[in-house]
């Protein structure tokens, strides 16, 4: 995990540097993809309206941010406290950090005569694609550690976590409000913050080890030695 966080982090700077300085190959790519996309968009209005529906709805940082949300309260719930602030944190931090990007990066946003959608604040990194992998990967990494032994169904949620990051990533890219590498940046940031998530909350349970009533028993043992 520890690699995976240095790698998706390193790759991250590096592509927030190429954008922020237009390397040229990496401008024509972006081009190159979403004026060919943006052609089949205006030709398709049923096509396009659905993934309008799954972009502003289905896959809507909002929603991600709900399930986050509802998350932490079913952990604070079943007195995992310490897995609920986890999540909590990761997830405004990787707001602020995505937003916080945008600013410095102040990148445009693909511009169009004919706009099937439309989209505010700056186009780096991709908001959509970095809470989706925020959100996804969060939610199976605290599956993972607390009822995957008891649902025969992990499988089926990992599937569809995979099936939501990459699929708002090519919503935001076909409808024309972002360029390629927004969303690519995006994926990348929100890795790297799942991963730094994940190695400080094993950091924590070896530096100040679990004591409380809430900690004991199966699910703390279970937990435990899943890490």
């Amino acid at each position: 995990m520890r690699s995976s966080a240095v790698i998706s982090g390193a790759l991250a700077v590096l592509l927030l540097v190429l954008v922020a300085v237009g390397w040229t190959p990496l401008l024509s790519f972006d081009r190159s993809v979403v004026e060919a996309l943006h052609r089949d968009a205006v030709a398709d209005p049923g096509l396009t309206q659905a993934h309008r529906i799954l972009s502003d709805w289905v896959w809507d940082p909002w929603t991600m941010r709900a399930l986050a949300a509802g998350a932490v309260v079913l952990l604070w719930w079943e007195r995992e406290r310490r897995l609920a602030l986890w999540v909590a944190v990761t997830s405004l931090l990787a707001v602020g950090l995505q937003q916080g990007l945008k600013t410095l990066v102040g990148r445009d946003r693909p511009q169009w005569t004919d706009p099937v959608d439309s989209a505010r604040f700056a186009a780096f990194p991709s908001g959509h694609a970095m809470t989706a992998m925020v959100t996804c990967g969060l939610l199976l990494w605290v599956l993972s550690l607390r009822w995957r032994d008891e649902w025969r169904g992990w499988g089926t949620l990992a599937g569809v976590a995979l099936v939501s990051v990459l699929g708002v990533g090519w919503t935001r890219v076909y409808l024309g409000v972002h360029w390629p590498s927004d969303v690519l940046g995006g994926w990348l940031l929100g890795w790297c913050c799942v991963a730094v998530a994940v190695l400080t909350y094993r950091w924590s349970e070896r530096r100040f080890p679990r004591t409380g009533p809430a900690d004991v028993g199966s699910k703390g043992s279970r937990m435990g030695g899943t890490e």
